[in-house]
């Protein structure tokens, strides 16, 4: 999934600059450090904080690490927490032997050169599609991959929308004319995280990307006719103006408690779904401006990375737990488990036809587009200026174009 907290840019980038010269005085990486030791066990750092969460992977990691012949020391901390955790490791040399990261932020850790290429074990990426290899690419080399992956669709109610006589909306304009036709007193048509915050961006994208907006130019008419119809859709009462402070978890309540007929929301939130007695609901692909458009979607996920250290051998060791948590067998599991997408285009494609309900995601993911793809290491303050504009054109603060043209000046702000 996502992380929406992040440091200061301007921070996380000193940092950054800070650690490649540590990095590149040290050499660190190039020796063989244990040579003559076994290596038994290797460290493991992740942000699988929940309780459960953390034990399931502490399983996998085992198994995998059994497999490698090793154990794993399996340690977790807070999402907000690994990105600075990680600089200030590497800066002081003492980086896990395998280290999960988000993937947006797989880059700004790569530049450092705190990361060794996963080619160099022999791993390769065939078979992932393009926005998942993306994802843990960094110039032209693969350092992390990812078990499983996730995007966002439309769900929506099956009852709500057959009792109004509305199709599931495949445009923009059946969107309008169906959240306008399934609102009443007590029930919006329509709901979305527009929050300020990366998640809010993170849902803003495919209605971006689809029509032709990049984050490369914020202010160009395709972005303003992107934000124009979230404008729309509040300004006439299809959607309730809280969705500028609503997460995707409390979009997901008001679905859930009926305030709600359609929403954009991830795989995660279908497990709850299914749980809600009497509810029906169903998912499409977020629909596009025009026919013949081709959706892209945002792509989350986490990519698990070898880190650079003093012993080569605990590296092949890590290589050979990475591997293990990225075999089809285990990937298909992981997506059960949490109903997220298996990353191997061959496996997703098996897994959708055993859940349907998974089937919009896959085809979705097919199609995503790492949100570092254009911007790389400066992807966080596109995100920023985003989920600003979203705010500002909400709120009747400034229009959407107005408030595109201030987004391209954060974007730009060195």
């Amino acid at each position: 999934m996502i992380s929406p907290v992040r440091a200061p840019a301007r921070r996380l980038t000193a940092l950054l600059g800070t650690v490649a010269l540590v990095l590149a005085a040290t050499g660190c990486g190039g020796s063989s450090g244990s040579a003559g030791r076994e290596v038994t066990a290797i460290t493991a750092l992740d942000y699988y904080t929940d309780t459960t969460e953390h034990a399931q992977w502490g399983e996998r990691l085992t198994a995998c690490g059994k497999a490698a012949g090793v154990t794993v020391e399996h340690r977790s901390v807070p999402g907000a927490s690994l990105v600075p955790a990680v600089l200030r490791q590497a800066a002081s040399r003492t980086l896990p032997d395998l280290l999960m990261l988000d993937n947006p932020d797989l880059q700004q850790i790569a530049r450092t050169g705190a990361l060794t290429p996963l080619g160099r074990y022999g791993i390769d990426a065939r078979g992932y599609a393009e926005g998942i290899r993306s994802a843990g690419t960094y110039r032209g080399e693969v350092y992390g991959l990812a078990p499983t992956v996730s995007t966002v669709a439309l769900f929506y109610n099956k009852d709500m929308l057959a009792e109004a006589g509305v199709a599931v909306p495949t445009t923009w304009d059946e969107l309008k004319t169906a959240a306008a036709r399934l609102t009443r007193p007590g029930r919006y048509g329509m709901a979305v995280d527009a929050n300020a915050s990366f998640e809010g961006t993170w849902q803003f994208l495919p209605f971006l990307w689809s029509n032709g907006g990049d984050e490369r130019r914020l202010d160009s008419p395709q972005a303003a006719q992107a934000l124009r119809l979230w404008t729309d859709l509040v300004d006439s009462g299809s959607m309730s103006k809280s969705v500028l402070n609503w997460t995707q978890a409390d979009v997901h309540d008001q679905f859930v408690a009926g305030r709600t007929a359609m929403m954009v929301n991830g795989p995660w939130r279908t497990a709850a779904l299914d749980r809600t007695e009497g509810l029906r609901w169903g998912v499409a692909p977020i629909p596009v401006r025009r026919p013949g458009q081709t959706l892209v979607t945002p792509l989350g996920g986490e990519v698990w990375t070898v880190p650079r250290g003093p012993s080569a051998a605990r590296q092949e060791k890590a290589a050979r737990v990475l591997a293990c948590l990225n075999d089809p067998a285990r990937m298909l599991a992981v997506a059960e488990q949490y109903r997220t997408v298996p990353s191997r285009s061959a496996v997703a494609a098996r897994y959708a036809r055993r859940v349907p309900s998974m089937a919009a995601f896959v085809r979705s993911v097919e199609r995503s587009r790492s949100r570092t793809a254009r911007l790389g290491v400066e992807w966080p303050r596109a995100a920023t200026g985003i989920y600003t504009a979203v705010q500002a054109a909400l709120t009747g603060e400034r229009t959407p174009e107005e408030a595109l043209r201030h987004a391209q000046r954060i974007a730009t702000d060195s």
